[in-house]
């Protein structure tokens, strides 16, 4: 069976979320150093063993980290790490990342917090539509090619708390679908 690694930046409740709906959990599950008062962790994962990268990891870093899992039987995915992966890393592991901005339609949602200005193109009425891709991750930051995409309408009545409980719905739906397929 496929080993299966998760990454985080900010409060690893969509990890908690899909491991409670698959029935599984990680196998590792890796965040970065960050203050207390920038985040808080969901409570779920404090039960779980978590380890921890610098705030700013190196090659060599990833490395030590990921030692004994075999490349070829490792799945990992990202939920929020808000570190550009190195492309070593990247050509090596099969690495998926969750991407709440609809970048097949709107390219310039690529980036951190694709949300907000998703969000204002929507009430501005520039995009008529909004979704979430899981993409294969590579050198480049949301650059790679798309598995898996979900798209909806949208009217500039739409709340920001709207947009991101639908997008976060959305990326639920498609992280449970591809990791099962992956783990099998």
């Amino acid at each position: 069976m496929k080993k299966w690694i998760a990454f985080f930046s900010q409060t690893g409740t969509e990890i908690v979320d899909i491991a409670e709906s698959l029935g599984r959990w990680p196998d590792m599950i890796i965040t970065n150093e960050r203050p207390d008062h920038v985040r808080t962790i969901n409570p779920e994962l404090l039960s779980k063993k978590v380890f921890t990268l610098p705030n700013k990891p190196s090659l060599e870093d990833y490395y030590n980290i990921l030692e004994g899992f075999e490349k070829e039987d490792t799945f990992i995915s990202l939920h929020g790490w808000l570190r550009v992966m190195p492309a070593e890393i990247c050509e090596e592991y099969t690495i998926f990342n969750g991407h709440p901005g609809l970048i097949t339609e709107y390219p310039e949602l690529k980036g951190k917090d694709p949300q907000i200005r998703a969000y204002q193109g929507i009430v501005e009425g520039k995009y008529k539509m909004a979704g979430a891709v899981i993409h294969k991750v590579t050198a480049g930051v949301d650059e790679g090619p798309i598995r898996e995409v979900e798209i909806f309408n949208v009217t500039p009545s739409l709340t920001l708390d709207e947009l991101f409980r639908t997008l976060r719905d959305r990326s639920l739906y498609m992280w449970i679908n591809v990791i099962k397929k992956v783990l099998r």
